[in-house]
């Protein structure tokens, strides 16, 4: 019978190391690939190319005053701009409003309110929660649908040529929507 030496206890004790990284690295594989295929699936209907243009009812000191696409593009000229597309009732949105404040700070972003009542409504809300965002309405969700959202929150970074840069649903971190914002301007 042999003793054991320094060598072969050595040798067990890397083979189980290197299965054990191999797996590690295996499941966070997949775990990326889940994450990737679900955005994927999340955004499979958001068109590409040129962002879809609307107006909508802004929330304003102005009774009736409407907002749109372009006008929003012109105040901003040469930047990418921002949609967040939320809602009232939505939680995760909740959880996400600091964010965009933070963003909204330094970039600009135009708020959607899917789904979340007339204007004074909206207002109410965002008096209540301290909102100070450039916000229009989208009552029946049609802005949404047009940019293929079917949830909020969601985030679409548009390019200062006009084009979809980025799109995300779900939570998104403050980085993560400067990152979009920063990756539009650069690629301009």
């Amino acid at each position: 019978m042999t003793q054991p030496t320094a060598q072969n206890t050595e040798r067990p004790a890397q083979a189980v190391s290197s299965r054990r990284s191999r797996s590690w690295w295996l499941n966070l594989g997949v775990a990326l690939a889940v994450l990737v295929g679900f955005h994927l699936w999340q955004t499979r209907h958001v068109p590409r190319g040129t962002a879809p243009e609307f107006t909508a009812l802004a929330i304003s000191s102005q009774a009736s005053a409407t907002m749109s696409l372009a006008q929003w593009r012109a105040a901003h000229p040469g930047r990418p701009v921002a949609l967040h597309f939320w809602a009232e009732w939505c939680g995760i949105c909740r959880m996400e409003e600091d964010n965009v404040t933070r963003v909204a700070q330094d970039w600009p972003v135009l708020s959607v309110a899917m789904r979340s009542g007339d204007v004074a409504a909206v207002r109410r809300v965002m008096g209540q929660r301290g909102l100070n965002w450039a916000t229009v309405i989208d009552p029946d969700g049609d802005v949404a649908r047009r940019y293929g959202l079917g949830a909020v929150p969601a985030l679409v970074v548009i390019a200062p040529n006009g084009q979809i840069s980025t799109t995300s649903v779900g939570y998104t971190t403050t980085w993560g929507m400067r990152a979009r914002l920063w990756w539009a301007q650069w690629r301009a």
